[in-house]
């Protein structure tokens, strides 16, 4: 196939029921609603994990976070490494290799040492994980177009367990539209995409360009017309918030202690939902402003577009806010689409599919082998039908800590969410019985079938994939029988033969 130019569209923190196309009934996104229109939407895409730094290095080496082992994000790093170790397969440096222009523009959030510059990606150098709003290119823009600085009110927190103030969750911005970091992020990466065109033009050398809002993370800090564009009225609490924890791991409870969920009203939810759909809202307004840039360029034929996110977000789901040691769908599904010029539009899939498999496609749109991305598949197949396609009916994720360390697995079924947490109780849910998760089946004993064929299936793909996590499921669940020294020890191997 001749290679493609690439246009990633990425966000930060994204519940999947934010897009009008996976069923929020306001309208907030049309111009992501478009494009799933025009392309294909994925209706299982997980992250897998939820947490930035790990997710973002999966996507940028194809490899699970066990095995790039960047586990932790930077600024709550509990001994985990920092940067990924030299030699490491990058999308970005074989695209590099083979004739690419490679941009990123926005967030990079995958070490502190190594910046996106140094896997080959152009672009302003913004780290951190929320809105560098004292960047000196930011802070240049503002000046460019007499603008004013970054200045909040309105601010709204909970009380934490030792009585101290909250995380900030939102706050009303002092600044227009065109001021917003996430207005100059997309007028960046117009500038960016108007030099790939020009060079693709005059030297026929295709691009990718990935453009990383920082957004929606939290806080939810946005000017008046978006923070006050939901009217809190018309928010649906999430069915969720009747979670109790009961027969669940405590440290979910002391996650929502730690978010302060308890010490805000009701009302108060219901505005940092607003906010937070408000924040999507102007979020897909520049995208919009890139997708139109991308058709007046008339680069619209040969660039596929993918929209995605590093994982979601719990806005009030389970009493929770943000992400952490709890793996329910709020954070690890999360929306996913794919557009490729000449493929057929409206699709949907529900096969479950991950951001990890955004490398091997990207990959695979620009013509450059995918299997150094061992943990990857290209979802070029998919997206070219609409018909059934051979893929595996289940998907497994991982979490390591964030905080402190914690490490989780999940394995996800049409039907069945199983999770090891091996400090505390299972989980088990069914998720046509209970979509909202609130149910912890794990030790029932009508589930005990479903429960071990669960544990054998997460064990057997753990085995497999090389994630050292099953040692402890061998001898604390029942797996079945195996068929290796489960000591590693070798001792074993040979028995006395008088």
């Amino acid at each position: 196939m001749s290679r493609r130019n690439v246009l990633l569209l990425m966000t930060d923190q994204h519940r999947a029921d934010t897009l009008g196309a996976y069923g929020n009934p306001l309208g907030l996104t049309p111009h992501l609603d478009e494009l799933a229109a025009t392309g294909t939407r994925f209706d299982r895409w997980y992250t897998p994990t939820a947490i930035c730094t790990p997710a973002r290095a999966s996507l940028l080496t194809g490899q699970a976070p066990f095995r790039h082992k960047l586990l932790a994000n930077y600024e709550r790093n509990v001994g985990y490494i920092e940067d990924l170790p030299a030699g490491q397969f990058t999308f970005s440096e074989a695209l590099r290799d083979n004739g690419y222009n490679c941009g990123l523009i926005g967030k990079w959030h995958v070490g502190t040492a190594k910046t996106a510059g140094d896997f080959g990606f152009d672009g302003p150098d913004l780290p951190g994980w929320h809105n560098p709003v004292d960047h000196p290119d930011y802070l240049a823009y503002l000046a460019e177009h007499d603008l004013p600085r970054y200045e909040i009110s309105d601010r709204i927190r909970g009380t934490l367990p030792n009585g101290g103030p909250g995380n900030l969750l939102a706050a009303r911005l002092h600044q227009p539209v065109e001021a917003t970091f996430e207005h100059y992020l997309a007028t960046r990466a117009i500038e960016l995409m108007e030099r790939y065109a020009a060079d693709a033009r005059e030297h026929d050398t295709p691009f990718f360009l990935e453009l990383s809002f920082f957004g929606p993370h939290l806080p939810y800090i946005v000017p008046d017309e978006y923070f006050d564009l939901v009217d809190p009225g018309d928010v649906p609490l999430p069915r969720s918030v009747a979670e109790t924890f009961h027969g669940k791991p405590p440290v979910q409870r002391n996650y929502s202690d730690h978010w302060t969920f308890d010490t805000m009203p009701l009302e108060t939810t219901r505005k940092l939902i607003a906010a937070y759909w408000g924040y999507v809202a102007l979020i897909d307004h520049e995208i919009g402003r890139v997708l139109d840039a991308m058709r007046r360029l008339g680069l619209a034929d040969d660039t596929a577009v993918l929209f995605t996110c590093d994982h979601g977000e719990f806005t009030g789901s389970h009493r929770l806010h943000d992400k952490g040691p709890a793996m329910y769908e709020d954070i690890y599904r999360t929306p996913g689409i794919v557009r490729v010029p000449g493929a057929p539009g409206g699709v949907v899939r529900d096969e479950f599919v991950s951001l990890l498999d955004c490398t091997a496609t990207i990959l695979d749109l620009a013509g450059v082998d995918p299997e150094p991305a061992v943990d990857s598949r290209s979802l070029l197949p998919l997206v070219s039908t609409s018909d059934p396609v051979d893929w595996q009916e289940d998907i497994v994720c991982e979490f390591h800590g964030h905080h402190f360390p914690y490490p989780q697995r999940m394995l996800r079924t049409d039907r069945y969410k199983l999770v090891v947490n091996p400090d505390s109780v299972n989980e088990l849910y069914d998720l046509h019985a209970d979509p909202d998760e609130l149910l912890n089946r794990y030790p029932h004993p009508e589930m005990a079938e479903v429960r071990t064929r669960l544990l054998r299936r997460l064990y057997d793909l753990l085995r497999d994939r090389g994630d050292n996590f099953y040692h402890w499921m061998t001898s604390m669940y029942d797996v079945g029988n195996v068929d290796h020294d489960p000591t590693l020890s070798g001792l074993d191997d040979q028995t006395y033969q008088p």
